[in-house]
């Protein structure tokens, strides 16, 4: 089985071609906001690299939110126009989770954050599964990064992403009181692990209708 994953919910855009598990092709483009000028390019001169064609794939997998809204609509609307078009099947990841999988092998209780501004964050809260794949112990959230860490005062947690490097130091500051041991690092965004997950959940019986395929923003479209 080979596997188209995009991942645009955040600056950046990436594309990867997996058979099976086997990663055959990742690109992964830091492109500051310029989705739908470079998806569809991209998706192009990865075909042209590889020799793949969209009659050889088999599966169509993106992510879903949170994250920037213009970033998710583009690629939910892209892998949804190519499902309509093909009848391929279409799974749908949270960003978060896609997120999470930078900390592995992780045994602590993993955070991935994506910056919400304002003191927000999109908010996650996952465990590495038997599978080697995040499981979710609550629902992605968007919340205040305070209220957030005093919420898991005393927890071992592995904090990841754009937004636990930028409130690093809020997150030492108010997670003082706990005796945990923590840690915050970036990571970027891989496509190909939005391919691992949703070929996960394919084969597990999950997937899309894509007539009613949407994003999953967690902030109400027009909040600013």
């Amino acid at each position: 089985m080979i596997t188209l994953a995009m991942e645009c919910a955040t600056q950046t855009v990436g594309i990867a071609f997996l058979e099976e598990k086997k990663v055959l092709a990742e690109l992964y483009l830091d492109v500051g906001g310029g989705h739908a000028e470079v998806l569809l390019p991209a998706l192009e001169k990865l075909f042209l690299l590889t020799g793949l064609t969209m009659e050889r794939i088999d599966l169509l997998v993106c992510t879903t939110g949170p994250g920037s809204f213009t970033g998710v609509r583009i690629g939910v609307s892209t892998i949804k126009g190519l499902a309509l078009a093909t009848g391929k099947p279409i799974v749908g990841v949270s960003t978060l989770e896609a997120l999470a999988v930078n900390v592995f092998p992780s045994r602590r209780l993993i955070c991935p954050l994506l910056d919400a501004r304002k003191n927000q964050v999109y908010a996650g809260l996952y465990r590495a599964g038997p599978d080697s794949l995040p499981e979710a112990v609550a629902p992605d959230r968007l919340t205040d990064i305070g209220f957030l860490v005093k919420t898991l005062a005393g927890e071992e947690v592995d904090f990841v992403g754009e937004a636990a490097v930028l409130y690093q130091k809020r997150i030492f500051e108010e997670g003082a009181r706990g005796s945990a041991l923590r840690s915050c690092r970036g990571g970027r965004l891989n496509a190909s692990a939005v391919g691992l997950i949703g070929l996960h959940r394919y084969q597990n019986g999950r997937s899309e209708d894509p007539l009613t395929f949407s994003p999953s923003y967690l902030r109400p479209l027009g909040t600013p």
